[in-house]
């Protein structure tokens, strides 16, 4: 998984590779887009895990509808994931903002094994505090759980910090 903001326009934003890394362990969602099978795009808001050890992101759904069907017709997606402090500062004209763009292989996971361990990661992400019933849930859905992962090429990240002084008009305007 390669960190890489060569082609970020805005170089002046550039979110640091730690951080980068920190917003995708911590952030809760992110949109999925993909090709959609009559063409144009498709995209969908889901939660997803992070998986250190492997580098991925794993996603979780119904067995079956338009998103696998998509990723099925062209695995290749992008995965946009936002910080829980961005917002708009309307007496500025402008938001403050975390962001990572990640692009991504999109693959089903068909190993009972793996989906078992990627829902856990989602129960310890999401219910780290309900851990023993979460993993009992896991066992009860996980036969009417699709797991996609998606193996990152490359992600980058941008950010947006606004203060009292940062000015209305730009610099560069």
């Amino acid at each position: 998984m390669k960190y890489d903001n060569s082609g970020v326009r805005r170089q002046d934003r550039l979110l640091d590779e730690e951080s980068a890394l920190e917003l995708l362990k911590a952030a809760d969602f992110g949109f999925l887009a993909m090709q959609a099978e009559e063409g144009g795009g498709y995209g969908v808001p889901l939660n997803y895990v992070y998986d250190e050890s492997e580098e991925v992101v794993f996603l979780h759904c119904a067995p079956e509808g338009r998103k696998l069907r998509c990723i099925e017709q062209e695995p290749r997606v992008t995965f946009t994931i936002i910080g829980k402090d961005c917002h708009v500062v309307p007496n500025k004209f402008t938001e403050a903002y975390k962001s990572l763009v990640l692009t991504c292989r999109a693959e089903m996971v068909e190993n009972e094994e793996e989906r078992r361990r990627a829902m856990r990661l989602f129960v310890d992400k999401l219910s780290p505090n309900d851990r023993i019933v979460g993993y009992k849930y896991v066992e009860k859905s996980l036969h009417r759980t699709a797991i996609i992962c998606l193996h990152v090429d490359h992600f980058t990240g941008k950010t947006k910090h606004v203060t009292a002084q940062t000015p209305i008009i730009s610099k560069r305007d």
